[in-house]
Order: C-alpha cells, then structure tokens, then sequence
C-alpha cells in the first residue's frame, strides 16, 4: 500500500539533513569601504567562519560589473594584488578579509559607494561535499581612515 504522507515526510527529512550538511557559514563586522565620485572599485571586508570545512569561491554584487576574492601580498618588496580562485575556510576558524590581506574586490562600479550606503553582496561557500550555498549580506558602506586607492593605483594587479 502506498503512503503519500510516509514519502512526503521521507523527502522532508532526507532534505534537512542534506540542508544541515551544508557548510554553515557566520559573517561578522562587514563593510564596504566608501569611494569617492568616479571610483571605479573598493573592497568589502568581513571575518568569515565556518562550522564545517569548505571554501569561498566568488561574490557577487548588483553594485559592481565584477566581482572577486583577492588576495594582497608582499612579492619581492612589492604590494601585489590578485584574484584568487578560492579562500579556504577551515571548520571552525575565523577568517579575516581584511585590508592588505584577502577581501572581496567590486570592480566597474555602477555608481559611488557612499558612507552610509547599504551594499548587498551573495558570497557563495562551497563544503567539502561540492554543494555551494549562497549567503546574501546588506554591508554597510564606511569611509576608512586611509585613503581608498582606485583600483590599479599603488600596487601591481596580477589574474
């Protein structure tokens, strides 16, 4: 005999658990760094962790025609600055995006980011099983107390 309401419920299950295997991701002290007219890029910087082993594969923003993770580092005494394809996110670790270091690059601006602003950024988190999640953030926008560089200024940008 068959029992809809057993295989309903069966699904629903079967649904959860695959939900809650999921690499369950926290965002703390979000922000976008505020530009000034004709900027053309900024970044967004937040502290990232996840309850279970997975990794950051990419960002997007209606604010932005481009949207990357970079990392920026010191090679030969130079600031360099670079796509990467993934930021590792390991289970239980806080993980810094932070100026100077990893962060989420908004490229080909639409319209200046003013202080104050609300941005909204999806980074999508892929667990060590292949599933990704999408995480939808509303980060505020803040003037920083150095001065924002256009993108490209200052540092040498490497894909």
């Amino acid at each position: 005999m068959f029992r809809p309401a057993l295989s309903v419920s069966a699904l629903f299950l079967a649904m959860t658990v695959s939900l809650s295997a999921q690499a369950q991701v926290t965002v703390k002290d979000a922000w976008v760094r505020a530009t000034v007219p004709q900027q053309k890029a900024t970044g967004a910087f937040m502290q990232l962790q996840s309850a279970q082993d997975a990794k950051l594969v990419s960002a997007q923003s209606p604010v932005a025609g481009v949207v990357e993770v970079h990392e920026m580092a010191m090679e030969g005494g130079v600031m360099r600055m670079r796509a990467v394809p993934s930021l590792a996110l390991p289970a239980g670790k806080a993980v810094d995006l932070k100026p100077g270091g990893y962060h989420v690059m908004l490229m080909d601006l639409k319209g200046q980011v003013k202080d104050g602003d609300t941005v909204p950024v999806t980074l999508v988190v892929e667990g060590k099983d292949g599933k990704r999640q999408s995480v939808e953030l509303k980060v505020p926008a803040r003037a920083a107390a150095a001065p924002a560089m256009k993108h490209g200024e200052g540092h040498k940008h490497k894909h």
